[in-house]
């Protein structure tokens, strides 16, 4: 019995992309790359079926970026508010 093979997420999304974005097929992809069909079909399933979480995350994502930069902002606006009232004599 043949040993399996184990795959890192990284060769499996530039697999299912190289299927995806160009004009291969998954047989070709699969000869060249010693791999069973079913398991890059199976890929391509997984990665469809995850595409909706991933851009929910993306759009999670992006809103705290917009939080932490406007934070950030108002952090210097209040460091320089405070450094204002420092100077000033009483």
């Amino acid at each position: 019995m043949g040993q399996r093979k184990s795959y890192d997420k990284e060769f499996k999304q530039e697999v299912v992309k190289l299927i995806k974005e160009g004009n291969i097929t998954v047989s070709s992809v699969a000869k060249d790359l010693d791999i069973p069909k079913t398991t890059i079909t199976q890929w391509i399933k997984q990665d469809e079926k995850h595409k909706g979480n991933l851009r929910s995350e993306d759009d999670e994502i992006r809103k705290l970026k917009l939080k932490i930069a406007d934070l950030e902002e108002e952090n210097e606006i209040l460091k320089k508010a405070a450094a204002i009232f420092i100077k000033q004599p009483k």
